[in-house]
């Protein structure tokens, strides 16, 4: 029985690895760009891209930020939770 999990983690491997690889150069390239931008705001016509014209500060609402993080974190308790009890809990 052993030998075949072996053989099963061997193949496992030779999928994950090559993914792997291809998941990690793909990320470096799309994000050669995104370091290459300048936090500064731009010289353009109507300012500062990243606030609706109003000053420095808040952009966006915080307080749907706070509760989409709560949402997140409770809707990971509940699906961990679910996956342990349809699978039968603990084992020893």
């Amino acid at each position: 029985m052993r030998a075949r999990a072996g053989h099963y983690v061997r193949r496992v491997g030779t999928v994950v690895g090559p993914a792997l690889l291809l998941a990690v150069t793909l990320a470096l390239a799309l994000a050669g760009p995104i370091l290459a931008a300048s936090p500064a705001p731009t010289d353009a016509v109507g300012g500062d891209p990243r606030s609706a014209g109003q000053g420095p500060g808040l952009v966006g609402d915080p307080l749907v930020a706070v509760f989409a993080v709560l949402a997140i974190g409770l809707g990971a308790v509940a699906l961990t939770l679910l996956y342990v009890k349809l699978t039968g809990g603990r084992r020893t």
